[in-house]
């Protein structure tokens, strides 16, 4: 019910409900996160196409994630986009609950949590998800409350889709592959929203914001609140933390598809969302995906030795519906449909 909603009751919590306490080897343990790493940075105006290839190439295999500067995407057209999602979070909860929704089917739906009917323990984080393409068959039922909602949402989904098949043409080539390839193979691809705030919270080492994992989709681009920590990224058995001193840059990662179409070369990881005691979070993900029905296979020019493809062939339609099914931080998804053959060659 919309009464669950965090952003309406949260302010009048003052200790962590039982339902959002983890068992104690669940938790994050905070101490242990490395705060003074870093993940690479490209610069998109960069006039040395070659290097900003190389430099996502590397930052895909080693990292799964990396941070864009001079992208393309106004920065007026991004503080915009922070801004009215503060003000639909701030909104009487009479009037968001006009929005809500715990049926994850549905396209466009206020909810919190993760999946509130099957979840035993809560994520503290309220979101509003949203289909954003075709913008003409979405946008007239996004809320109209606050006014400027659908126009400044439409005019920043039209920017990021852009930068999103731009950085797909970049992945592309550093796979060696034709820019267009990546673009051609994913199909008239869907383009998906979650708005996501997380309120301040009690007891952040008790809880998440979002539990670990990683995102179904070919391509993830995220607007951050820049001042308040909150992403963290799984890198070599340690979980470090993801900021940015640059309110104008966007976090980009990896999704499950585009590391089964580069047959593993490229890493889907685990990530995550944790809590403050003292600031609310909000942020901005956009998800680029498959069209339903796109085979996910990789090219020839990418086979291992022997011609072996890392991953079965499957429809994204079949993954999504697979990865649905489970517990969000259950084994990595893509495990369960590596072929035979990979499975020998690792034991």
């Amino acid at each position: 019910m919309a009464d669950q909603l965090l952003s309406t009751a949260s302010h009048r919590l003052g200790s962590l409900p039982a339902s959002y306490v983890r068992p104690e080897s669940q938790r994050p343990r905070l101490h242990e996160v490395i705060s003074d790493a870093a993940i690479p940075t490209v610069d998109l105006g960069s006039p040395d196409h070659s290097q900003i290839v190389a430099q996502i190439a590397d930052a895909c295999r080693h990292y799964g994630f990396f941070q864009v500067v001079n992208h393309g995407v106004g920065k007026e057209s991004m503080r915009r986009m922070m801004e009215v999602a503060q003000e639909f979070f701030r909104l009487p909860a009479e009037e968001k609950a006009k929005h809500y929704s715990d049926d994850p089917t549905k396209k466009i739906r206020l909810s919190t949590s993760f999946n509130i009917r099957k979840e035993t323990v809560r994520n503290w984080r309220d979101y509003l998800r949203l289909h954003c393409y075709p913008l003409e068959d979405f946008a007239p039922e996004w809320p109209s409350n606050p006014s400027s909602f659908k126009e400044v949402v439409s005019v920043y989904c039209k920017e990021v889709r852009r930068l999103g098949f731009r950085l797909l043409g970049l992945i592309s080539l550093g796979l060696g592959l034709e820019e267009e390839h990546m673009v051609k193979v994913l199909g008239e691809q869907e383009q998906h929203m979650a708005i996501n705030y997380y309120p301040k919270c009690p007891a952040p080492d008790l809880t998440y914001g979002l539990q670990a994992h990683t995102d179904p989709n070919a391509l993830t681009i995220l607007l951050q609140d820049h001042t308040v920590a909150g992403l963290q990224i799984r890198k070599d058995d340690k979980w470090i933390a993801v900021g940015s001193d640059d309110p104008h840059s966007f976090i980009i990662n990896i999704g499950d598809q585009l590391q089964a179409l580069s047959n593993g070369r490229y890493k889907s990881v685990w990530h995550r969302a944790i809590v403050n005691a003292n600031k609310d979070r909000l942020s901005v993900a956009s998800f680029l995906c498959p069209s339903n029905g796109v085979l996910i296979s990789p090219p020839e020019k990418l086979l291992s030795e022997g011609g072996r493809a890392m991953y079965k062939n499957y429809t994204y339609e079949e993954y999504y519906d697979r990865f649905w099914s489970r517990n969000l931080d259950d084994e990595h998804c893509l495990e369960l449909f590596k072929n035979a053959s990979s499975l020998e060659s690792e034991n």
